[in-house]
């Protein structure tokens, strides 16, 4: 059992990527901000339980869906939302926006827009651990939907080729976009396709943060001793439609209202109560705390300059051989 700070501090992480998420939407929802937006809302359990069990120096790669992946790691609140705002003081210079977020100093490797196109990157870390012979691993984070791409087959095929040190984390939310998973795999028990690889696969309660950390905790133990790639299925739920356009419409009341009632959220707090660790009043403050905190993110984005326009050209990089005429 996790000792209480631990587990308030994992409540806390959970409950400021859903204070943060609300203020997203907001601010989307008034113009603030544009492109493609893909909230985290209802799957905190995961980053936070699986990121929790890393090291420091521990590398993490992610899909689209970054948003709670950064905070988890440690990610600025108020450069994560002046990124999304697309201001000079994101943590991308408000280049990277909602979907390619990324913290090299925390060794959070940022999100890509193509579904899969992380699985192959973490293979190539994994790599390079194995390379510098230290005891660094790699967490890889995905949806249901990049397990029937091209490069899923490629990088666990490669992970275990090589016996690299990358643990795999498919966030089964059920549903591609709006494609349920049982209508677009043949398989739908994920963590079974890791037969395929000779790897082990391992299914967690993603909407129970103490289950996702135990179980990430005795992975790394074995991924970081040597015993190569492993695969894990954490199954949760999206409460929001895919992104902030898609009203979710294909999805069944009693389904949405089933998952909601298993609440990562509230189910840690009944048990911080329960045992003993703290009361109502005490969550309600932090709460209280967390929303201040929102609020702080979404005024430090507000009163942030826009990128100049020269700004265009910069953090880019040319090569010009000497035989191209054109140099």
């Amino acid at each position: 059992m996790l000792q209480s700070r631990e587990m308030l501090r994992l409540y806390r992480q959970m409950l400021l990527i859903r204070r943060m998420e609300e203020r997203v939407a907001e601010s989307y929802g008034e113009g603030k901000i544009g492109g493609f937006t893909h909230l985290y809302i209802g799957q905190e359990a995961v980053a936070v339980g699986a990121i929790s069990a890393l090291n420091f120096d521990d590398y993490v790669i992610d899909t689209y869906r970054d948003h709670g992946h950064f905070l988890a790691r440690g990610g600025d609140p108020k450069k994560f939302m002046a990124e999304l705002f697309g201001k000079q003081t994101g943590i991308c210079k408000g280049k990277g926006g909602s979907m390619h977020m990324a913290d090299v100093e925390r060794y959070f490797f940022g999100g890509t827009g193509i579904v899969g196109g992380s699985i192959p990157i973490a293979a190539g870390l994994g790599l390079a651990c194995n390379y510098r012979e230290d005891d660094r691993i790699v967490m890889s984070f995905f949806g249901d939907g990049a397990t029937n791409q091209g490069v899923w087959h490629e990088g666990l095929n490669f992970a275990k080729l090589w016996n690299l040190p990358v643990i795999f984390i498919c966030e089964n939310n059920f549903y591609g976009i709006g494609t349920g998973v049982q209508f677009s795999s043949s398989l739908t028990e994920v963590h079974k396709k890791a037969s395929g690889y000779g790897m082990p696969g391992y299914r967690v309660n993603g909407m129970d943060v103490l289950e996702v950390r135990r179980v990430c905790e005795e992975v790394v133990k074995l991924v970081r001793g040597g015993a190569g790639p492993a695969l894990i299925e954490a199954r949760c739920y999206r409460y929001q439609g895919h992104s902030m356009t898609d009203p979710g419409r294909y999805r069944a009341r009693a389904e949405e209202e089933l998952w909601r009632k298993r609440d990562p959220i509230p189910r840690l707090a009944k048990d911080l109560i329960d045992g003993g660790f703290a009361t109502e009043e005490s969550l309600l403050e932090l709460d209280r705390e967390i929303e201040a905190l929102a609020e702080e993110a979404v005024q430090y984005a507000d009163e942030s300059p826009d990128p100049a326009p020269e700004a265009l050209y910069e953090d880019m990089f040319a090569v010009r051989y000497p035989s191209d005429p054109h140099a």
